[in-house]
């Protein structure tokens, strides 16, 4: 016995110490870890416990049957992080690049099975170069097993997908399926054809990182969630991420203590939104002043920056914010900001998360390309997520809330249950020098003067139907409350909603739109 445990010890280490020296040394000159650091950085300490180490793949041709490495160029396992058990997978590019194969892809299924089966979070750590070329339509089946199993997991379990090199083809609808994308600049690149394929077809002249690197998909597409300059910082916001989810979505999102007193005065806030519905500010710093200690993850954060999505916690419990920002396009809504609006109150909704929406929004970007864009579908699939939603919600309306845009970020009428305003709020179906314009343009166009009517004629609609008490008058907010009070206001009304149940008519799924 003895004989075979040191047997069996000289397998582990060189499974551990992977194809060799020259093989790490060339991981290390593109300046990425190795396989097993960073899953030494995910996870805590000596947590790691390995799945099929010793996994060889049985393809023959092209030279395979010569080389068959231990993993097959894949680590799965699971450990814990905070000491939460967290599954995970991460590829090897130093075996075959981290291409994918039949061995490759059935320990991916495995662990992504058993992710599933314990209700615990996946995370993807991807470097490799896609499908395994000598082992034909078999490695590309097993993309499939992925991809179906992405979407069985989908609202069930967290799935975070970390990006720490190339990941082309139909490999990048891996991540596209899961909730958060990680990228890290430089070393990482998604995309489904290549700057060679883009140069054949259309003559175009790009990098990789021009086309698919983590600044594009952060700021232009919106495929990453998050972007970091190097992967210490971006594995140990993975971990904070992981600590603002719940295991599964059977269990709410962990609650930490707070020493920040949940009736603190926000005196602030009085000072920080202008009265003038003209002038911009920053709601960062409206979300700073209301949440636990300032502290909050912004998703999306360089991607629609007209409206903010954040993970915060307000008593030491998680909630999921969405903001109109007003130094963004004045906080409209346009289509990409209903998209990432969107997707991230689904995400909430799946997971537990009640949803904090802080109004301040003029209405929806007008424009011929808004409209020939499919503004009505994108902004209805903000409308369809809020509206499906069956978390707590509450709404804060700080100053305008205009039009369909007020009805679609969460308002009373589509199944908020809390509505409050601010003493500066406006809410109407336009601004009052529009629906003046509309309403009197037959005064206006006949007076001596036309502006000095058109001016009082403003003056007039603000002071019947603009003024901050007309909605609470006719029941549409439950409140006007304080600035200096809304920490404390939302904190005791998200703990009276904590045990919320709504019950949705028998279906199969909804058919949202697109």
């Amino acid at each position: 016995m003895r004989l075979h445990v040191a047997e069996l010890a000289a397998i582990r280490e060189r499974v551990h110490a992977g194809p060799g020296e020259p093989a790490t040394a060339a991981q290390k000159a593109k300046g990425k870890l190795t396989v097993r650091e960073r899953i030494e950085l995910l996870l805590d300490e000596g947590s790691f416990r390995e799945v099929e180490p010793l996994r060889r793949h049985r393809a023959t041709g092209f030279g395979l049957e010569a080389k068959r490495p231990y993993t097959d160029g894949v680590v799965t396992g699971w450990g814990t992080v905070e000491g939460r058990t967290v599954f995970v997978y991460a590829h090897d590019f130093r075996i075959f690049g981290g291409a994918l194969g039949e061995a490759h892809a059935t320990k991916i299924h495995k662990i992504m099975d058993m992710a599933l089966a314990a209700g615990a979070p996946l995370v993807s750590l991807n470097d490799g170069a896609g499908a395994r070329i000598q082992e034909g339509v078999t490695a590309l089946a097993g993309y499939g097993g992925i991809f179906q199993r992405n979407t069985k997991a989908s609202g069930v379990i967290p799935q975070i997908s970390v990006m720490l090199g190339p990941c082309a083809g139909g490999a990048a609808y891996s991540p596209a399926l899961t909730d958060f994308v990680f990228m890290v600049r430089e070393t990482s690149q998604m995309f489904i054809t290549g700057p060679d394929v883009v140069r054949a077809v259309t003559g175009e002249e790009i990098t990789q990182n021009g086309l698919g690197g983590a600044d594009v998909h952060a700021g232009t597409s919106g495929v990453a969630h998050f972007a970091y300059d190097d992967e210490e910082t971006c594995l140990e916001e993975v971990r904070y991420l992981l600590s603002m989810l719940p295991s599964n979505n059977r269990e709410n999102p962990p609650a930490h203590e707070c020493d920040d007193p949940p009736d603190r005065s926000g005196e602030a806030l009085l000072d920080l939104v202008p009265v003038d519905g003209n002038r911009p500010y920053d709601m960062h710093r409206v979300i700073e002043e209301l949440v636990d200690d300032g502290d909050f993850l912004e998703v999306h954060e360089r991607w629609a920056r007209n409206i903010i999505c954040a993970l915060a916690r307000l008593d030491g419990k998680v909630v999921g914010i969405v903001a109109n920002q007003p130094q963004a396009l004045a906080g409209v809504l346009d289509i990409e900001a209903s998209e990432k609006a969107a997707r991230f109150v689904q995400m909430c909704d799946a997971f537990n998360i009640p949803i904090v929406t802080l109004l301040d929004v003029p209405g929806f970007l007008p424009g011929v390309d808004q409209e020939h864009g499919g503004i009505i579908r994108h902004g209805a699939k903000l409308l369809y997520a809020y509206c499906n939603a069956t978390v707590p919600r509450i709404s804060l309306i700080l100053r305008k809330a205009y039009g369909g845009a007020y009805i679609v970020m969460d308002s009373q009428s589509i199944g908020a249950d809390l509505t409050y305003a601010w003493p500066t709020n406006e809410i109407a179906v336009m601004g009052a020098e529009g629906a003046a314009n509309v309403i009197f343009r037959r005064q206006i166009a006949a007076a001596e003067d036309p502006e000095a009517m058109r001016a009082r004629m403003v003056k007039e609609y603000k002071a019947e139907l603009m003024h901050p008490y007309y909605a609470a008058e006719r029941g549409l907010v439950d409140d006007v409350i304080d600035p200096a009070e809304t920490r404390e206001v939302l904190i005791n009304s998200l703990a009276m909603l904590a045990n919320k149940h709504a019950d949705r008519p028998a279906r199969k799924h909804g058919n949202p739109p697109q």
